[in-house]
């Protein structure tokens, strides 16, 4: 039997104050709407629909286009029933309708996928349900006294004792299409806020005499909506702690997991160590014997193994490879490639360059799209000048070539194979291989000058 997730994804998230829809607002570094389709798709459904409304135009722009995702457009925001019942064109008679919610971004396939089976076991309607520390804002599960569930109320229609139950209604629910179709189409607005409720259609489901069958979750933060900032920033540490979580399971050394945040997918090998208050974004992959020093920015970077990024470096969009050094306070930007045994030392910047195995850039340098061979040493202060204000330019530096001290090298301009560049040059010309080269002006002495000295 097939599923059709419906994600419910139209809300304004007023208490957000954000122009921002509240869906677009990220978890862990990515939109909580994608976390939600993320998780629709581990359940191999064909098609998975949204009910999009706030800022329409911005979250289809934002969510990448799939053939897959079908999109229903809710105009005025009129509850949940309301909202499910603008995807209807989506809603198959026999498919298994799972209905899901664009703010509830850790929700886990599965636990939906428990849903799904109660369907395929018999039930006509499961409902996600959990215990509550604090259940003000839910809505409360009704049961008779066999312990059935009869019907959910909603908060602001509660009688104090109702108020009093801590098992809350979630809003994850599944049911055939035709059964949900059939309920969606008796729900009213007669309640305190004039909306159509998509709980009520548990009500109309034990009136038949359904099935009604309820899954509890055992983890309140799975099925925490985000409401404001603080509900944000709630779900954000219990995010992180998750995936430093598996990291250290997989033999990751976090020195302080609170202090560690992957937005994005993090892959290390064995014996990899993480220092404090590191961020990895994006496609990150470590190899075995990594080590991090602290309060480095880390992205889709591909690092081998043996490699040590020392403090205070931000690399992105980087290869680095084997027994390298890098930093501190290291910036590596994108399209940048550094073979085995290289070293980048204390602030250096590197940019769409190759770095040889085993050269060495250590201080004070800005290196940009260059071809460095193998064996070279730049030294400290060493710039390329790779721009004349409207077009770039190459540096093509050789094999075992040494760069002195405070030298720019002026693009286009070829180093060849063993050149030595005196310190305090600017190159503007190819350098020949295995030759010496340096333009200096004639140092002069004056004799009997004075330092002039400020006027009483």
């Amino acid at each position: 039997m097939k599923i059709t997730p419906i994600i419910l994804a139209a809300g304004k998230g007023t208490r957000m104050n954000s122009s921002l829809p509240k869906v677009l607002h990220p978890i862990g570094g990515k939109p909580m709407l994608e976390h939600v389709i993320d998780c629709c798709r581990a359940l191999d459904a064909e098609r998975i629909s949204i009910v999009y409304g706030h800022g329409a135009e911005v979250v289809q722009e934002t969510i990448s286009a799939s053939d897959d995702l079908c999109w229903a457009l809710q105009k005025e925001q009129l509850g949940t029933g309301h909202a499910v019942l603008q995807a209807k064109e989506f809603i198959d008679d026999d498919a298994i309708i799972v209905i899901a919610y664009g703010d509830v971004p850790l929700i886990k396939a599965d636990t939906l996928r428990l849903l799904q089976q109660d369907i395929t076991a018999g039930s006509d309607l499961s409902i996600l349900t959990t215990k509550l520390a604090d259940p003000i804002g839910y809505g409360r599960i009704i049961r008779d006294s066999q312990g059935q569930m009869t019907s959910i109320v909603e908060e602001k229609d509660a009688t104090d004792e109702q108020r009093l139950i801590n098992e809350g209604n979630t809003g994850f629910l599944a049911a055939k299409g035709k059964d949900l179709l059939r309920w969606l189409n008796l729900i009213k607005s007669d309640n305190a806020q004039g909306e159509y409720y998509l709980t009520d259609c548990i009500a109309f489901a034990s009136n038949e005499g359904a099935n009604v069958t309820t899954v509890l979750c055992e983890h309140e933060l799975e099925v925490l909506g985000v409401n404001d900032r603080s509900q944000q920033s709630i779900l954000e540490r219990e995010y992180q702690r998750l995936q430093t979580d598996k990291l250290l399971q997989s033999g990751v050394s976090i020195i302080d997991p609170k202090r560690c945040d992957v937005r994005g997918v993090l892959t290390a090998g064995k014996d990899v160590v993480i220092d404090v208050n590191n961020v990895f974004i994006g496609n990150v992959v470590l190899g075995n014997n990594v080590v991090i020093e602290p309060n480095c920015i880390i992205q889709d970077c591909r690092i081998a193994d043996n490699v040590t990024i020392k403090a205070n470096s931000v690399l992105e969009s980087a290869t680095i490879g084997s027994h390298c050094h890098i930093g501190p306070f290291a910036r590596v930007r994108p399209e940048t490639v550094i073979k085995d045994h290289a070293k980048v030392g204390n602030f250096v910047e590197i940019k769409k360059t190759l770095i040889g195995e085993g050269s060495k850039v250590s201080h004070l340098s800005y290196i940009g799209d260059t071809t460095m061979g193998k064996s070279v040493n730049i030294g400290a202060g060493t710039i390329t000048c790779n721009y004349d204000g409207a077009n770039k330019f190459q540096t093509i530096i050789g094999d075992n070539v040494f760069v002195g001290s405070d030298t720019q090298l002026v693009a286009p301009v070829t180093l060849g194979d063993g050149a030595n560049i005196g310190a305090g040059s600017t190159i503007t010309r190819d350098a020949p291989a295995a030759t010496l080269t340096l333009s200096r002006s004639k140092q002069i002495n004056i004799k009997g000058w004075k330092r002039p000295v400020k006027s009483k």
